[in-house]
């Protein structure tokens, strides 16, 4: 069978390129103008319907932001790195730092919207955490933001037997958060495993983590098991993927 030809890309995935490769090289700087619809119309040949997609792909990246009275600036927001090993290990957690601060220690960091509520787990979380009928857990939802934007929807749930009468069920756990709380009854999470899937965002996401037009975010499941191999905690999460770099390190 005779090979295919293959497709060019199309014109504003090109010229989002030129574009994207001078954002990261710098030489188009944070705050830095972003060529208009007209310029980049006139500069390429091209129609002001693809100079208009253009622009839109870099917004959706997280690359470009629109500021009245200026035009369209390179955004100064630089990617989380958000090491999945290091923020895992006890030596984090254990000695009472959090995972949070080992993502990004010299931005401003914020929680928002933190509640800690006793409920009925779904039948999908239940399972996983294989509690009895009629079992609770303590959901602690919490919004983390750096440098005042909002970067990630977390919600964990820990079964009730474990977590009553400790801090887990308070908004404040204390240094080391969740996990220095389990290794203090004796339930120290040794095991880790995560799932990781991508899809567009619900509308409540969007709202919630101020997503550009097109932005996908990341679903980022973890589950934590003790050295029994109980699943000891289930936690998901939702990050904007425009803002996130997911790095795992591996030792064959």
């Amino acid at each position: 069978m005779a090979d295919r030809p293959q497709r060019k890309p199309a014109k504003h995935v090109v010229i989002a390129g030129e574009l994207r490769e001078k954002i990261y090289s710098r030489d188009l700087a944070p705050g830095a103008p972003v060529p208009s619809e007209p310029e980049i119309a006139k500069r390429w040949g091209v129609s002001a319907d693809t100079a208009r997609k253009v622009l839109a792909e870099l917004a959706n990246e997280g690359l470009t932001e629109a500021r009245q009275g200026v035009g369209t600036v390179v955004r100064d927001f630089r990617p989380v790195r958000r090491s999945a090993v290091k923020r895992l290990s006890e030596g984090v957690w254990g000695n009472g730092v959090s995972m949070w601060d080992v993502d990004e220690p010299d931005r401003a960091r914020t929680v928002e919207d933190l509640s800690v509520t006793e409920i009925e787990p779904s039948p999908l979380v239940a399972a996983v955490l294989e509690l009895d009928e009629g079992a609770t857990v303590w959901r602690r939802s919490r919004r983390y933001c750096i440098a005042g934007e909002p970067v990630m929807r977390s919600v964990s749930h820990i079964p009730a037997d474990l977590a009553s009468g400790t801090p887990i069920a308070e908004l404040d756990t204390g240094g080391g958060g969740t996990y220095k709380c389990l290794a203090d009854i004796g339930h120290k999470p040794v095991d880790f495993r995560e799932e990781v899937r991508v899809r567009m965002p619900r509308p409540s996401e969007v709202e919630d983590l101020g997503l550009g037009p097109g932005t996908p975010v990341v679903l980022l499941v973890r589950y934590a098991m003790d050295d029994e191999g109980r699943v000891v905690e289930v936690n998901e999460m939702t990050l904007n993927s425009a803002k996130y770099i997911l790095d795992y390190a591996f030792k064959p």
